[in-house]
């Protein structure tokens, strides 16, 4: 699914990520009358090559959006692709400032509508140790604060939620 994140699965379809399953299913359908290698039996070489390719596509499109599991992975994937993007954070969230969730390990932070911004204890497991690499392989430890940009669950606002190091010991609620 990896190469599949690099293009939009929905603009394939020409469909939108809100669009049902069926109404996946009915633009999957038509493109793929469109562009079955069948209907194109007397037409020039590279016509046919061309409309092979666009039918893979289109039927590879398919396979990933049309199943409930491996859409939702695709839509998350292309959240967090689009997290990593430079759009404006509001504000900044030290870690110790959220409310600890035992339940479902994870923190949480209210956001000015109403919604919430959540960081799993993974993600701040992850970015720690991935940050602690990248200091190792530079050989530099001049960074002591660890982050990530969350989204609230409601609304377009970002936030950039920071720990440090030397309170990592803190973070480890979950295992405990």
């Amino acid at each position: 699914m990896c190469e599949a994140a690099e293009k939009d699965l929905y603009a394939v379809l020409g469909a939108s990520s809100s669009d049902s399953v069926q109404q996946l299913k009915h633009r999957y359908q038509q493109l793929a009358l469109q562009y079955h290698p069948d209907r194109l039996g007397g037409e020039a070489s590279s016509e046919v090559e061309s409309a092979v390719k666009k039918f893979l596509e289109i039927d590879a499109a398919w396979r990933i959006l049309g199943d409930q599991n491996t859409r939702r992975q695709y839509d998350l994937q292309r959240r967090a692709q689009e997290l990593k993007q430079d759009w404006p954070v509001d504000s900044t969230v030290y870690l110790e400032d959220m409310t600890w969730d035992q339940d479902e390990c994870v923190y949480t932070y209210s956001c000015r509508c109403g919604g919430g911004f959540t960081v799993s204890e993974e993600e701040v497991e992850e970015e720690t140790q991935r940050r602690q690499q990248a200091d190792e392989e530079e050989e530099t430890e001049d960074e002591e604060h660890r982050g990530v940009v969350v989204c609230c669950d409601t609304c377009s606002l970002s936030v950039y939620v920071t720990w440090s190091l030397q309170n990592k010991s803190q973070l480890l609620k979950c295992q405990q």
